[in-house]
C-alpha cells in the first residue's frame, strides 16, 4: 500500500467534517459577534441552526442595532424571522426612527412590517414628506362649465395608524371628491380660476387623512383647465330628445290618421255595396208593381225620361266644372 494514500485519506475526511462542523457552528458570526460586544453564545448559535434559521440573518442585524444604540436581543429578531418578517428592514426602520427621534418600538415596526408595509420607506416618508399627483380630476361649476383640476398632495406617514390605515388610494379618492364638490358649490367657474387655493384651504378643512395612514400636510393645485360646456351640452340633448319624441308622437298620430283613412275606404266600400244590392232590387220592384197594376207603362215612362234627363244634367254640370 502506497503510504501517501492513508495520510490523504485522512485529510479529505478531516477537511470534510470541518466543513460540516463550521456549517452547523458559525464560529466566524461568532468572532464577529465578539469583536462587536454583541453578547451571544456559540450554543444560541448552533440552536438556530437546529430551529432553521439562518444565523446571519439575526447576528449582522443584530450588531448593526446595537451599535446603533438600540436595545435589541436575539430571541426578538429570531421569533420575528420566524413568523416570516424582514429583519434587516426592520432593525433599519428602528435605526432612523432612532436618529429622527421618533419614538417607534420594536413591536410596532414588527407589526407594520407583518402587516406587508414597507417600514424603512414608512419612516423616511415621516422624515421626508411624499408628493403624491393626482390624476385630472372633472368637475362642473353651477353655470355648466367643466373645469380638469391636477392637484399635489403633501402626505407624512402616521406611524401609529400604518396598521390598518388606509393607503394612497384612498387619499386620491378623498382629495378628488373634495375637488369636485368644491367646484360643484361654485356659482361661476371663474370664480374657481380666481382663487384656486379656494380648492385647497376647503378640501383640506375637510379631515381627509381621517382613518388613514398618512398625515395630509398640504394640498396645492397643480393646474387648472376649462373644459366643456356640459350645461349647454345637455341642453343640446334634451332638446334633441324633446324633438325625437315629438316626431315619435306626430307618426303616431299620422299612422292613426291612415289607418283611420283606410277604415273610412272600407266603410264606403262597404256602403257602395248596400247601394248596388239596393238598385238591383229596383227592376224587380218595377216588374213587380208593373204585373200588380200598381204602375201604368206611361208611368214608367215618364220615370226613364225623368231618369234620363237628369242623368243628361250631371253630365253637362261636369263638364263645365272641368272646363272652368
Amino acid at each position: 500500500m502506497d503510504p501517501f494514500v492513508f495520510p490523504v485519506g485522512v485529510l479529505i475526511l478531516a477537511v470534510l467534517a470541518g466543513s460540516i462542523f463550521l456549517h452547523f457552528v458559525p464560529v466566524g458570526l461568532w468572532i464577529s459577534a465578539l469583536a462587536a460586544d454583541v453578547n451571544i453564545s456559540l450554543f444560541n448559535l448552533v440552536g438556530m441552526r437546529i430551529r432553521r434559521v439562518e444565523p446571519r440573518m439575526i447576528v449582522l442585524p443584530l450588531i448593526k442595532g446595537i451599535k446603533a444604540g438600540l436595545s435589541l436581543n436575539s430571541n426578538q429578531l429570531e421569533a420575528h424571522y420566524l413568523a416570516g418578517g424582514n429583519v434587516d428592514n426592520v432593525v433599519d426602520a428602528l435605526i432612523a426612527a432612532h436618529r429622527a427621534q421618533i419614538a417607534l418600538s420594536f413591536e410596532q415596526a414588527a407589526a407594520i412590517d407583518l402587516a406587508g408595509r414597507n417600514v424603512l420607506e414608512a419612516v423616511q416618508m415621516s422624515v421626508n414628506p411624499k408628493v403624491i399627483e393626482t390624476p385630472t380630476i372633472s368637475a362642473v361649476a353651477k353655470n355648466g362649465i367643466e373645469l380638469k383640476v391636477r392637484a399635489r398632495v403633501t402626505v407624512r406617514a402616521n406611524i401609529d395608524r400604518l396598521v390598518g390605515g388606509a393607503g394612497e388610494a384612498t387619499i386620491i379618492a378623498r382629495v378628488g371628491e373634495g375637488i369636485v364638490t368644491t367646484v360643484g358649490s361654485s356659482e361661476k367657474h371663474t370664480d374657481v380660476l380666481e382663487n384656486p387655493d379656494y380648492i385647497s384651504r376647503t378640501v383640506l378643512g375637510k379631515g381627509l387623512d381621517s382613518g388613514t395612514a398618512f398625515e395630509i400636510l398640504s394640498i396645492d393645485i397643480a393646474d387648472v383647465d376649462v373644459g366643456r360646456n356640459i350645461g349647454a351640452q345637455l341642453q343640446t340633448d334634451q332638446a334633441e330628445a324633446d324633438k325625437q319624441i315629438a316626431q315619435a308622437r306626430a307618426e303616431e298620430r299620422r299612422a292613426m290618421a291612415v289607418a283611420k283613412e283606410q277604415e273610412m275606404r272600407a266603410y264606403t266600400q262597404e256602403m257602395q255595396a248596400k247601394v248596388v244590392e239596393a238598385q238591383a232590387k229596383v227592376p224587380l220592384a218595377l216588374a213587380d208593381a208593373l204585373r200588380a197594376g200598381n204602375l201604368g207603362v206611361m208611368d214608367y215612362y215618364n220615370m226613364k225620361n225623368i231618369v234620363a234627363d237628369t242623368e243628361m244634367r250631371e253630365n253637362i254640370a261636369g263638364s263645365s266644372e272641368k272646363k272652368n
